[in-house]
């Protein structure tokens, strides 16, 4: 038997509901510093620099989600190339 529920709600309405914290002072004020660093970056390189000391691991981080993203996009070749 499988049973399916739908439930239409705003994503605040739902961490309300699952009892989740609300992150929006914390998300705002990351998204102020992102942007107030980003006004002082005048090349790739600085854009670069400041992106992997925005990223959670660092340099590793960075590598990770690049591996991540490359199996990802090598995984969808054409629907001719699987055949």
């Amino acid at each position: 038997m499988k049973v399916s529920v739908d439930v239409d709600c705003t994503p605040a309405e739902a961490r309300a509901f699952l009892g989740l914290p609300d992150v929006t002072p914390i998300h705002d004020k990351y998204i102020k510093t992102m942007l107030d660093s980003f006004d002082g970056v005048g090349s790739v390189e600085q854009m670069e620099t400041l992106f992997k000391s925005f990223s959670p691991l660092g340099d590793a981080g960075m590598r990770l989600f690049q591996q991540m993203m490359n199996v990802g996009l090598a995984g969808m070749g054409s629907k001719d190339e699987k055949k």
